[in-house]
């Protein structure tokens, strides 16, 4: 059987198609003496594409590049699905939806964490102003929360503040600012409750309750028949854009893919998908990167989109005044010309640049020509920059500074003057007066005041997650029943995190910028320096006797009362776990809790060290793991404090390990994040995935990140609370 190879060889990249029957070797020979056959073949369909098809570097061969990318587009279409929802008005909207921001539920900028409610208004306001208009949100629920409980996905959504009906008007507000609204799927979600429904069924009556308008596909390609199926039956026009990338034959039936960590050559190269079809979108996202040029170059040079996302699950990744400043510039040239981006008008490289390092793609229709540039250098360009033939009539505009331009004559040929700044953008429009439209006017007034607010400051902008300040105790002179003297501490203590995407104590974690495969899921040891006096800390975790009598003597209520003693029978403690750890909780609560009793939570060193001593063992009965001394999950449920005698610290302290994950003092915040170190781990596990948070019993020293989200969800029944206090 005869094979073609499709490779990518060297810096270069350059596309070569191997002839019929040549060996690899034979190949890769022709590609380093630069023998490039013209892939004009007679089963070029079944050529292996890549999801972003890398451009010599030589002008010479953009010719031939063109002529193989018509050839390849042509016989695709031959052979490309006649089921297209394409063609159907209700999908018209995606392929003008260029800008999407990756929203985190409880990014503090959208939710009021103290209210619990959603400030859409302020969030838009926001956007607004930093990137220009978004057209479509993500809201990100779950991750990297689930699995702390046994709360599935689902239930994320169902337990954000106000449920359901607040979803419901949050859409609305969404819709009445012309921002369509995505929900997403976690297809991964095998271990935690699951319901008699498929994940399907779910989806597609959550499409319905919200009236939303597409499902982000997470971990995935491209989504299942099924799913696709009854989505529509909801609801017609529901879009599906697939996180990684999505292979060609599904074009037709997924109106939008992410353009994910694809790495570009030095000549802008093209996005397969976009290039078959037109109306597909293209969201360009390098999640950890500082600079966004280069997404920016691609979605700019493919007349596709951009993904905005600031808050990568806890991690905040910031744009620069730079990158914001283009993108405010693109997006209404977009909104503006989308009948030219997704049309069939599009010439790649479609002359050679007057500068070196600048690049040109021409979108032309109805005597409409319009030139997207790039500057690949770190040097701005400025003076002539292209020259193009010239139509009788035209007048010539700089759409990103806004004015229009009087080029210079040449034997036929304009020349088109600017400046572009360093890994900056560029656009050129050619066109007779009567294709202006009325109030050209004022769009190129709008261009024109949005050029000159740029900021070019590259800096990436870094926030900076402080620890909330402790709250003293009133100072003990003896110590009081049911609590443990601990000596003071100075000195460095070993921290264990599992490394997952929200990072560990910092805003940003340093290991996380600008790569593009952090690894995952290994565990990190960090040196945390701890200096603290002697303090009391309770024997056991508080018990839902306990916070009884709390409730009894103090009258306490939480503003918010979401999840609160969810296990309770109608303000009762279940029967038989009146001295279990009490859960559905959350910081306020024991807080709460903590001041009534004259006490405060650990911090996170002081819960580490009362657990440790100055031995530094990994469990509280030594430095190995031994059953029967701890709760592993083995009833599935919490147990009563004390019923593992053999497991207590030399402090002694019971349930260091297992039973409930332990709130500490140990809050953090910035201006989008709140997070809490939890100590100790739990009985609850979420299994089959390594997705999922941090579960079982873990070593004393292994600390792991809570995302704070809204007070219903972050009452858990796998997390509950042991006082402090302050010692004379």
């Amino acid at each position: 059987m005869n094979r073609r190879i499709f490779l990518l060889l060297g810096a270069h990249s350059t596309l070569v198609w191997a002839l019929a029957g040549k060996s690899l070797a034979q190949t890769v020979a022709r590609l380093k003496s630069r023998e490039y056959p013209l892939p004009v073949l007679p089963d070029l369909p079944n050529q292996v594409m890549p999801d972003l098809i890398g451009a010599p570097d030589d002008p010479a061969s953009w010719l031939s590049f063109r002529e193989m990318l018509f050839s390849w587009r042509k016989e695709m279409k031959k052979n490309s699905s006649p089921d297209s929802r394409y063609d159907r008005p209700e999908y018209a909207w995606c392929s003008s939806a260029y800008n999407c921001y990756f929203l985190m539920m409880g990014d503090r900028l959208f939710l009021d964490p103290e209210k619990g409610e959603f400030t859409v208004e302020r969030f838009l306001e926001y956007t607004e102003k930093e990137f220009g208009r978004i057209d479509m949100v993500v809201l990100w629920h779950a991750y990297p929360r689930i699995g702390l409980d046994e709360r599935n996905q689902f239930d994320f959504y169902r337990e954000m503040p106000g449920g359901i009906p607040q979803l419901r008007k949050i859409t609305d507000e969404f819709h009445r600012r012309n921002v369509k609204v995505f929900i997403n799927y976690n297809p991964w979600d095998t271990g935690t409750r699951q319901e008699s429904a498929s994940d399907s069924d779910l989806l597609s009556s959550l499409i319905g309750d919200l009236d939303a308008d597409g499902i982000f596909l997470d971990t995935l390609s491209e989504g299942n028949p099924e799913l696709l199926e009854k989505v529509e039956a909801v609801k017609e026009g529901v879009a599906f854009e697939s996180e990684l990338a999505l292979p060609a034959e599904q074009i037709p039936h997924h109106q939008m893919s992410w353009a994910q960590w694809f790495t570009d050559t030095p000549t802008p190269g093209i996005l397969r998908n976009k290039w078959l079809e037109r109306r597909h979108m293209q969201h360009a996202i390098s999640r950890w990167n500082s600079d966004r040029t280069s997404d920016l170059h691609t979605a700019w040079m493919n007349g596709s989109g951009t993904m905005i996302w600031e808050n990568v699950f806890g991690q905040w990744m910031g744009w620069n005044q730079r990158d914001k400043s283009f993108l405010r510039s693109i997006s209404p040239i977009q909104k503006r010309y989308t009948g030219l981006f997704s049309g069939e008008g599009w010439t790649p490289l479609a002359l050679i640049p007057e500068k070196e390092h600048l690049y040109a793609n021409l979108w032309q229709k109805e005597g409409v020509r319009l030139w997207t540039l790039v500057n690949r250098s770190d040097r701005p360009l400025t003076g002539s920059l292209l020259c193009v033939d010239h139509h009788h009539g035209d007048q010539y505009y700089d759409l990103i500074q806004g004015k229009k331009i009087r080029p210079g004559a040449s034997r036929g040929k304009q020349r088109l003057n600017g400046v572009i700044p360093p890994r900056g953008i560029g656009c050129f429009l050619a066109l007779p007066p009567s294709q202006r439209g009325k109030d050209f006017r004022l769009f190129l007034a709008s261009q024109a005041r949005i050029s000159q607010s740029w900021n070019l400051t590259a800096d990436f902008p870094a926030l900076k997650a402080t620890r909330r300040p402790v709250a003293p105790t009133r100072a003990y002179p003896v110590t009081p029943p049911g609590m443990v003297r601990i000596d003071a501490f100075t000195g460095p203590q070993q921290r264990i995190f599992r490394v997952r995407e929200t990072g560990c104590y910092t805003s940003t974690d340093p290991g996380f910028i600008n790569e593009v495969y952090p690894a995952l899921h290994h565990n990190v040891t960090l040196q945390i320096y701890e200096e603290f006096p002697p303090f009391l800390i309770d024997e056991v975790p508080v018990t839902n006797r306990m916070f009884r009598a709390f409730l009894e003597a103090s009258g306490y209520a939480p503003a918010n009362r979401e999840n609160f003693l969810r296990h309770w029978n109608h303000h009762e403690i279940p029967h038989g776990k009146e001295d279990h750890p009490v859960v559905y909780v959350n910081l306020a609560d024991a807080r709460a809790f903590a001041l009534w009793a004259g006490k405060r939570l650990p911090t996170e060193g002081e819960w580490q060290f009362a657990g440790q001593g100055s031995d530094r063992r990994r469990y509280p009965w030594g430095n190995h793991w031994s059953e029967g001394k701890a709760n592993g999950g083995e009833t599935g449920d919490t147990t009563p404090v004390r019923t593992f005698p053999e497991g207590i610290s030399p402090s002694g302290c019971y349930d260091l390990c297992g039973n409930v994950w332990e709130m500490t003092e140990s809050e953090y915040l910035d201006q989008r994040n709140r997070f809490c170190i939890l100590k100790g781990g739990s009985f609850y596990q979420a299994k089959g995935s390594g997705w999922y948070f941090d579960g079982g019993p873990q070593t004393l020293d292994f600390s792991a990140k809570m995302i704070l989200i809204a007070p219903g969800l972050d009452r858990c029944s796998s997390v509950g609370f042991r006082c402090a206090a302050d010692l004379l």
